[in-house]
């Protein structure tokens, strides 16, 4: 017997946390993003004015499905979104391996029948559950390229796969015009105590990094800040959180912060301090961080982001992330559905003109970045 409930109350979910990661780590893709500790230190940070709607199913007394959700009011709207919302990506519906024939499929119309007009969805799975298991309800969209990079052959064998012998050797020469500067140190921060100083760090390099330009991640506000710190000592203590460091004569220069979760490295966040940049700390670092992710035994990277240079050339292949609209219950979270698929593809043919990618990038640019940091 199968018995449905909806968790309403920070409470009721922290009584979920034996259970939950259990359920994360058997997704097809499994997601950082939707560990119990993130999402519930995102709903102390981030939560406010939000209603709590995390869907579960329990059979035999035991935890066998759930849909993470909160609906938040937009335009007069109750609109359904995953705990996390932009936060995070890889969001899906997560079903125990025995939970047995259709859970996963009866939770995700609950959600349907549930008190909100229309479903927000980012950061999907291609071909994610509760896509599957909304079917036509579901209008659904590609957003983000996500690369990724195999790396079961060993990280030497993948980079000489993946890279000229004349890019190499630029990178070579990187590597060696930093050490003339100074000493050239790599650390690596897993344990809590070494994670700590790392993130402070790391959130110097990130306003270096942007100083004077618009940052939609939020990495480094205060809020930010309050968030990254709270969920470190659960990721520490999962052992999923590490910051990979390039330091010169002692001073960090380059990050990047990553989680390992079930062989995979999924890149988090990265910067390096702009005074250096035509030194491309950056790629540096980021070589080292791949290469100490596959000498831990991690066999995949998700990129995760969009079509960065340096990510396709790395990169095996996409499996892109998408954004899902629908489960509407009326004409009004119809007409939000359809006006925000409509946005996104007009913005995706735009990107395909260079004409109006230029337009895009540089003319509304800025618009585009504060309008995105006024929703998260």
């Amino acid at each position: 017997m199968t018995a449905y409930d909806r968790v309403t109350t920070l409470g009721d979910f922290e009584a979920l946390a034996p259970e939950w990661d259990d359920l994360v780590r058997a997704m097809p893709r499994p997601s950082p993003f939707l560990l119990h500790g993130w999402l519930t230190e995102w709903w102390r940070c981030y939560g406010d004015g939000a209603e709590l709607a995390v869907h579960i199913a329990r059979r035999g007394g035991r935890l066998g499905a759930a849909l993470p959700l909160l609906v938040r009011r937009r335009g007069g709207l109750r609109v359904a979104s995953f705990v996390g919302d932009r936060h995070g990506v890889l969001g899906d519906l997560l079903v125990a391996p025995d939970a047995g024939n259709g859970v996963g499929e009866q939770l995700a119309r609950r959600v349907a029948e549930d008190r909100c007009d229309v479903v927000d969805l980012h950061g999907l799975p291609a071909n994610s559950r509760i896509a599957a298991a909304l079917g036509s309800h579901l209008d659904v969209i590609q957003r983000v390229e996500a690369p990724v990079l195999d790396l079961a052959d060993g990280w030497d064998a993948v980079y000489r796969a993946k890279t000229s012998s004349k890019k190499r050797s630029l990178h070579r020469r990187r590597r060696r015009q930093l050490a003339e500067l100074g000493r050239l140190e790599v650390s690596v921060a897993r344990r809590l105590e070494e994670l700590g100083p790392a993130l402070e760090e790391a959130f110097a390099l990130h306003e270096l990094r942007w100083e004077g330009r618009p940052d939609g991640s939020g990495f480094a506000s205060a809020t930010g800040k309050r968030f990254q710190r709270a969920i470190l000592p659960g990721l520490a203590a999962g052992d999923v959180a590490r910051i990979v460091t390039l330091r010169l004569d002692g001073r960090a220069i380059a990050f990047h912060y990553y989680f390992a979760l079930a062989g995979r490295m999924y890149v988090h966040r990265l910067a390096f301090d702009p005074a250096l940049a035509r030194y491309s700390p950056g790629i540096v670092n980021t070589l080292d961080t791949i290469e100490a992710a596959a000498a831990e035994g991690l066999r995949r990277v998700e990129f995760l982001g969009g079509d960065e240079r340096y990510k396709v050339e790395l990169a095996d292949r996409f499996e892109p992330l998408c954004h899902g609209f629908g489960a509407a219950s009326g004409a009004r979270g119809r007409a939000y559905a359809a006006a925000h698929v409509g946005s996104i593809r007009l913005r995706m043919r735009l990107k395909r003109s260079p004409r109006l990618r230029r337009l895009y990038f540089d003319g509304l640019g800025p618009v585009r970045r504060l309008g995105s940091r006024s929703r998260s």
